[in-house]
């Protein structure tokens, strides 16, 4: 029988770094290592684990982030290994929800890449403590000072070494440990080194590195700082209590070295992982939507938080778990507190990757997964009768590329539909929108290369070919001067007929702004008094605003509803270009009704049609959607890029140096940043990253609107 592990035992990490940085070799070796498989696999061989999903062996590099549980040296390490393109960083975000620490690395061939720097920045925003891992040591161009005084540049004094490389390059083979004050020497297969004493030239290093771990570690709390004082040196039980302290306060950046593809480097590092990582009892507690704490307490109510669920080859959907409280075990009924459904857990498994093993039961703390969950999904708490414990949803990066789709087959509308949910499942950063604005299905993500993804799937996996299209901009109509129409329904058709007239004014409405009292068109006159006002917020934005100035019952005030409807018909299809209206105010002062033959339908029509021609009449303008737009780019490139912003019509804003870096900020028209990420990343070889979110709405330039409003009515007349 597997060994149920408590919270004190449990590590949960996330293994973070850019692409290529080689995270999925390295838990390759660990799995090795720990005789979870018989043979590394590799992949450009496209036999990991880790990497398993058929688009993943397609590119040679993760999609998706995975969980691979591992137990070494009496702990249990969940490590989940995230893909290291920004373009898949919801995997890492996630991941960051659930661990305890991040493990973030880099290559000694590239040092601190943008990668490196996203990385980090996630893990500083999510307070998780930060250990470096310099991989790919024995690369030909390796140089590992190079890659620490990047850390140092771009991270601080934070930094610093626990081992450092004797041989780096093609024949890389031995490490100096600072903690273990030992010379750690591998075999060319790998695996465990041989400890052996530190080399006479070394030590004079390793003792200055070795006090500046000492240092740090009496930081920690002022018994070991006198003892530190009064000795000069703390002993190595005391330096570890003191690390740990610091490194869970986030004050202490560890450096480790390792070389995954030839299986050097990675039992030292589990081993420090067990040693050094807070354990889940040790770090801070999760809190709920309320902000309440829950402590892992294996004898609570079980209460457990999906995170991730995937449909796997030959399997069906897989739902990803962390619990939170209590224990978990196959034949649970729990309550599924978001969809308010029950669910029994059937089966619960340990996962590496690929590789799922069956165990008896799960307590607080763990990671773990299950099957044929009937109603859950990611995001959702699961919990046992009693407990109304709930977790606050996930927060995602704002989506920076969009492409309207659809399947090649119309009649596979109803289909594609399904599947693209399913795959909002897996990676919530995939965002879908049927827009009936603009009639088209939006699909969002974090990139060309990621949205290339989902295509990639859909086509693959499930057989459902589909086409990639420019997507409709969301613009705006509204108007800049007040006008004036009025409009008569008249129709008699045998029996009662119809009648209604309206006359009304409409101005541009701006918060806080008065009625007039007096409104001047031509050499007429109207007074306003205002009988009522409406305020109707706009689902798009804005509002559409109605004044009821009607005198003398000239229009019944059973009427007044009718005539909102057929405003509203018009502010749904503007004249320009058939987009949404928005920020209108309509002042009634008139208009007319017959004692027979006046309906809601005649009235609906007049003020519709009134509507219609006063806003024609009123200067009327088109908005187009603006995005705030940050961009990290290496200041060396900075001026290509600020260029090519101005050449989108963008205004920047203002800039910040950080490190190497340049942060600019600018707003830039949503119709101009269709293919951004794949120019950024062309102008600077994939070293800026950037966000963008929606800012306001504002009026295009002229000549903008001239061609706007051109395609419009060709596309009216081809439809007639």
């Amino acid at each position: 029988m597997a060994k149920v592990y408590q919270a004190s035992e449990i590590k949960n990490v996330a293994l973070m770094g850019g692409s290529g940085s080689g995270k999925t070799t390295m838990i390759e070796s660990m799995l090795f290592e720990c005789g979870v498989i018989k043979r590394r696999g590799s992949v450009e061989a496209q036999s990991t684990v880790s990497d398993y999903f058929p688009v993943e062996k397609e590119y040679g590099y993760s999609v998706f982030s995975t969980v691979c549980n591992i137990e070494f040296g009496g702990k249990k390490l969940n490590l989940i290994d995230c893909a290291g393109s920004d373009d898949f960083c919801g995997g890492t975000v996630t991941a960051l929800h659930m661990v305890d620490t991040a493990a973030i690395m880099l290559t000694a061939n590239g040092g601190v890449e943008v990668g490196t720097q996203n990385n980090f920045r996630l893990a500083e925003q999510h307070k998780r403590p930060i250990m470096f891992i310099v991989n790919k040591l024995d690369h030909e161009h390796a140089n590992f000072e190079r890659a620490v005084e990047n850390l140092k540049e771009y991270f601080g004094n934070k930094v610093v070494l626990v081992q450092y490389p004797v041989n780096q390059g093609a024949a890389f083979n031995s490490v100096i440990d600072v903690l273990k004050n030992k010379m750690l020497v591998w075999k060319p297969e790998g695996g465990a080194p041989e400890y052996k004493d530190v080399p006479a030239g070394e030590q004079a290093k390793v003792d200055e590195l070795r006090a500046q771990l000492c240092e740090m570690a009496a930081e920690a709390n002022e018994d070991l700082m006198e003892k530190f004082f009064e000795q000069g040196t703390l002993s190595e039980d005391e330096m570890m209590h003191g690390l740990k302290r610091v490194f869970a306060d986030r004050s202490f950046y560890p450096v480790l070295c390792a070389c995954g593809v030839k299986d050097m480097g990675a039992r030292r590092l589990m081993d420090f992982l067990g040693e050094m990582t807070p354990s889940v009892a040790d770090a801070p507690h999760p809190v709920t939507a309320d902000g309440a704490e829950v402590a892992p307490d294996a004898k609570a109510p079980t209460s457990m938080f999906i995170f991730k669920t995937s449909v796997e080859p030959h399997i069906g959907e897989v739902n990803y778990f962390k619990v939170m409280q209590g224990t978990v075990r196959p034949g649970d009924d729990l309550q599924n507190m978001d969809r308010g459904s029950k669910e029994r857990i059937s089966q619960l498994f340990s996962v590496a990757g690929s590789i799922r093993v069956p165990v008896d039961e799960v307590a607080a703390g763990d990671i773990a997964a299950t099957v044929k969950l009937k109603d859950t999904r990611t995001g959702n708490t699961l919990n046992a009768k009693d407990c109304d414990l709930a977790y606050p949803k996930i927060s995602y990066p704002d989506p920076k590329y969009r492409r309207a789709i659809r399947p090649q087959t119309e009649s596979d509308s109803e289909k594609l539909s399904a599947l693209l949910t399913r795959m909002h499942e897996e990676d919530p950063t995939w965002t879908i929108e049927q827009s009936k604005e603009l009639r088209q299905t939006i699909v969002s993500g974090q990139g060309e290369f990621h949205l290339r993804t989902l295509k990639w799937r859909l086509e693959n996996n499930d057989k459902m070919m589909v086409n990639f299209e420019e997507p409709k901009i969301p613009y705006r109509e509204t108007i800049t001067k007040a006008a004036r129409a009025d409009y008569r329904h008249k129709k008699q058709s045998g029996g009662s007929g119809q009648f209604g007239e309206v006359h009304l004014i409409v101005e541009p409405y701006v918060e806080g702004d008065p009625v007039k009292e007096v409104y001047k068109f031509g050499n007429q006159e109207y007074r306003i008094s205002v009988k009522d006002t409406q305020e109707i917020p706009l689902e798009w934005g804005g509002k559409l605003v109605l004044i009821n100035s009607i005198v003398g019952g000239a229009i019944d005030a059973r009427f007044i509803p009718a005539i909102l409807k057929g405003l509203m018909d018009r502010m749904e299809q503007g004249p320009l270009t058939g987009s949404y209206a928005r920020d209108v105010r309509v002042i009634i002062y008139d208009g007319k009704m017959h004692p027979v033959d006046s309906n809601e339908i005649s009235f609906r029509l007049a003020g519709r049609n009134a509507f219609a021609e006063a806003f024609r009449n009123a200067n009327p303008k088109i908005l187009e959607p603006i995005y705030e737009v940050e961009v990290l780019v290496p200041s060396d490139i900075m001026g290509d890029v600020m260029s090519d912003i101005n050449g989108r019509r963008g205004m920047v804003l203002g800039m910040e140096a950080e490190k190497g870096f340049t942060r600019l900020k600018a707003l830039v028209p949503l119709k101009e940043m269709s293919s951004y990420s794949t120019t950024l990343s062309s102008l600077t070889g994939g070293r800026a990253t950037f966000t963008m979110h929606f800012k306001s709405y504002e009026l295009v330039p002229a000549d903008v609107q001239d061609k706007l409003i051109k395609e419009y009515a060709a596309q009216q007349a081809e439809e007639e």
